[in-house]
């Protein structure tokens, strides 16, 4: 009986020890956290945007432009509302009050400037530095007597 008892105890010890052992040897372990893919920029293209071109009181023709911008990844996944939005309100914007550019005298315009603006306004009106950069993807005036009905 006291063989069992003993035995029994030792049993308990050794299950103890290895358990504590285990434990205090794993807590030693650093976990390495992997990223579920890569993070960095990301490219978003937003669509189309047809802005009126006003002059002495009609239409003369319509801006079209296709522009992509970059921002963070994981800024653009946790933002609650669509940034491509403000985007397109704020290029609509800058383009549409424009009062340097005039079709009807063709000269070169400042892109930098435009797309500089557009990048800050959003900014602002999001309350964050989200926009990277701002890049033309196709910048075209078509005249109103082109446009097909």
């Amino acid at each position: 009986m006291g063989r069992i008892l003993v035995t029994g105890f030792w049993i308990c010890a050794i299950t103890l020890l290895s358990c504590y052992g285990a434990v205090y040897w794993g807590t030693g372990l650093k976990i390495v956290k992997q990223d579920e893919y890569l993070e960095g920029l990301e490219y978003r293209k937003v669509r189309a945007i047809n802005v009126p071109v006003i002059a002495e009181g009609a239409v003369q023709g319509y801006v079209i432009a296709n522009l992509v911008f970059t921002a963070d990844a994981r800024t653009l996944r946790n933002l609650s509302v669509p940034i491509e939005t403000f985007f397109i309100d704020e290029t609509f914007r800058q383009v549409y009050s424009d009062e340097k550019l005039d079709f009807r005298k063709l000269s070169k315009y400042d892109v930098p400037a435009l797309l500089a603006n557009v990048k800050r306004k959003v900014n602002e009106r999001m309350g964050a530095e989200i926009v990277r950069d701002v890049l033309v993807e196709n910048f075209n005036f078509v005249s109103k007597s082109d446009i097909r009905s």
